[in-house]
């Protein structure tokens, strides 16, 4: 097959989801809200990890579309709801 402009896909979105995905603490509480949604608290205990470290990175997971937010009462449960990004986390397996 020859390589030319009319097969060549645009990636740009799965490149800005895997420049996201590409620290280890993101990939990994990624991979986590893919399984089960969770509140900041089980996320930085289940991590060990400080929580003001696992807040900053859920606030770039939030603000690059790869996880939501959904208030119940007075703490807020994070998932992923973006299919690329189950698709990348199911592809590392």
């Amino acid at each position: 097959m020859e390589f030319s402009k009319s097969h060549v896909r645009d990636y740009t979105d799965e490149a800005e989801i895997l420049k996201v995905l590409g620290h280890p603490i993101r990939l990994k509480i990624a991979a986590g809200l893919c399984t089960k949604e969770c509140n900041v608290k089980n996320i930085w205990e289940c991590l060990g990890l400080p929580q003001a470290t696992v807040s900053q990175h859920l606030a770039i997971l939030k603000s690059r579309g790869v996880i939501t937010g959904k208030r119940e009462g007075t703490e807020v449960r994070y998932s992923v709801t973006n299919p690329l990004v189950k698709k990348i986390i199911k592809a590392l397996g």
